[in-house]
């Protein structure tokens, strides 16, 4: 086991950190009550802004659960966007908390592309009340 002077410190990022991290856009993970409980699903998202950006598909839980609200109505959601090396157990993790909505159809706003082939026409939009972010590392 490695020494504790030898391994990577933790602390803190502030939000300007956290928001350039994350900026470029990428793969994170979107985390909702489903109905069933808590559950946390990978998707491809852009920033828009400081708000986040990502498509699921019309009968994905988290539209659903959009779905049924009136125009313009949230649901807490959590994302979160992570970066490290396994070898020297160095990276980053940012956490956004606030409300996602759909987006209707002729609302401007940056677009990601799905990944899958299947289509997801579903454009979620997550406006954070809270941005959090940790570092490990060293130095």
């Amino acid at each position: 086991m490695t020494a504790p002077q030898d391994r990577p410190n933790l602390s803190a990022l502030d939000r300007d950190t956290c928001l350039k991290l994350i900026s470029p856009g990428g793969v994170g993970r979107v985390a909702y009550d489903d109905g069933e409980g808590p559950t946390v699903t990978p998707v491809n998202y852009v920033m828009d802004g400081e708000t986040v950006v990502f498509r699921t598909s019309l009968a994905g839980r988290l539209n659903q659960n959009l779905a049924g609200l009136p125009t313009g109505a949230e649901v807490r959601i959590a994302f979160e966007v992570d970066r490290f090396h396994p070898d020297t157990h160095e990276g980053w993790s940012v956490l956004l908390r606030g409300g996602g909505r759909q987006l209707e159809d002729d609302e401007t706003s940056a677009d990601v592309e799905p990944w899958p082939a299947e289509a997801r026409p579903a454009r979620i939009r997550l406006t954070p009340k809270l941005i959090t972010g940790r570092r490990l590392g060293r130095g």
